[in-house]
């Protein structure tokens, strides 16, 4: 059988990373054909040693001859840059693209991917968030199977499987609430980014970490269900699960909901994206009901988590909005990791970008360039 050609866009990233445990716990199903990064040269080194693919890509030039050098005794193509890393998810013996990659970085060479006539395997929310429903549009016209990874949207797109022509009356996505569900909300505004990379449950990259503790990123997912699953804004909701056993639920016309359950690691979703519609083996941990004491849900607090509640809003206004919202949480992030703005000062900046930036109701991919650019210098500007 031949082996499906896989190209990690953010290999080094904690998605690229698992997806190539993956992969390296099936060899005989899957190889390896590009590996890109943006930053981390010396472990992109290591993985092309290992995984030996066709093509290697670092985004940050600088680092280039210190990746040629590293790989000149093998025959792997090296690029950098990244619109080589854009033409690199078009390349023709790929099967399955998998954008790893963090934030707004992502659209392009997802866009190129599905022009390609490409499977995307998306692990990029951003995609969605920022231009839903230009990916949409493109995904019909080519002809492209997009399969969500995130956990969250993988258990919405197992449950559905088998539904077809049933009526989809909500989607809920599950939140773990973070590191700071329990703090009082007036002690919130002192949080450093030290305590909000504390998750209780999910080993993650600093932004996506970051993004949990003010649960924007659950108001992204709630963007990318609404494109992901062709349902409307009110159809979508989401509820704090702390035990991150069950990673979404659907409910139907007929009032009966489907949830899927499993353990809070991200290998389960990333196998099942590169397997659909196959489930095969795996080695990862099971649940063990013995051990399991309980299940519990309860609303977010929306005073709490006002990243949320910005998100929602542009969720409902469409548009240009989402991608506004999504600019100005890259730019605040960076600044709250390098302590140049407090927790609650992140939302301020956001709120104050939806209020500034033109929006537009029905933008092109140049609108959304536009946009993403203005934004981010509008949000550098106020800090």
């Amino acid at each position: 059988m031949k082996k499906k050609q896989i190209a990690i866009l953010g290999s080094t990233g904690s998605i690229g990373t698992q997806a190539l445990q993956v992969i390296a716990e099936h060899h005989e199903l899957y190889e390896v054909y590009a590996l890109t990064a943006n930053n981390q040269v010396e472990l992109l080194i290591g993985q092309a040693r290992r995984f030996m693919p066709e093509v290697v890509v670092i985004a940050n030039e600088s680092k280039y001859q210190q990746l040629k050098d590293a790989l000149n005794d093998l025959p792997i193509k090296i690029y950098a840059g990244s619109d080589a890393i854009a033409q690199v998810a078009e390349s023709g013996p790929i099967d399955i693209v998998l954008t790893a990659m963090v934030g707004y970085a992502g659209l392009k060479p997802t866009i190129n991917a599905i022009r390609a006539k490409k499977t995307i395997a998306l692990a990029n929310k951003e995609t969605l968030v920022v231009a839903g429903d230009l990916i949409n549009q493109m995904a019909q016209q080519y002809n492209v199977s997009i399969i969500p990874v995130d956990s969250e949207h993988s258990a919405v797109f197992q449950c559905l499987a088998g539904e077809i022509g049933n009526k989809i009356e909500k989607v809920i996505l599950t939140a773990s609430g973070g590191p700071f569900r329990s703090y009082p909300v007036d002690q919130l505004a002192k949080m450093t980014y030290k305590q909000a990379l504390k998750h209780p449950n999910w080993k993650m990259g600093a932004k996506i970490t970051i993004d949990s503790a003010t649960m924007i990123n659950k108001g992204f997912e709630m963007i990318e269900a609404r494109w992901l699953f062709g349902v409307q804004p009110q159809q979508v909701e989401a509820v704090i699960h702390p035990q991150s056993i069950i990673h979404s639920m659907v409910q139907f016309e007929d009032g009966a909901i489907k949830a899927q359950l499993g353990m809070p690691d991200m290998r389960l979703p990333i196998q099942y994206a590169f397997s659909y519609p196959d489930r095969v083996y795996s080695s990862f941990e099971r649940i063990d009901f013995e051990t399991l004491k309980e299940l519990t849900f309860e609303k977010p607090d929306r005073e709490r988590f006002k990243n949320l509640e910005l998100a929602n809003r542009a969720m409902f206004k469409g548009g240009n909005m989402p991608c506004i919202v999504n600019a100005a949480n890259e730019i605040v992030v960076d600044a709250f990791l390098h302590e140049k703005i407090s927790f609650y000062g992140m939302s301020d900046a956001i709120g104050h970008a939806m209020e500034q930036i033109q929006f537009i109701k029905a933008p092109t991919y140049e609108d959304y360039v536009l946009t993403d650019s203005e934004t981010r210098k509008y949000a550098k500007s106020i800090i």
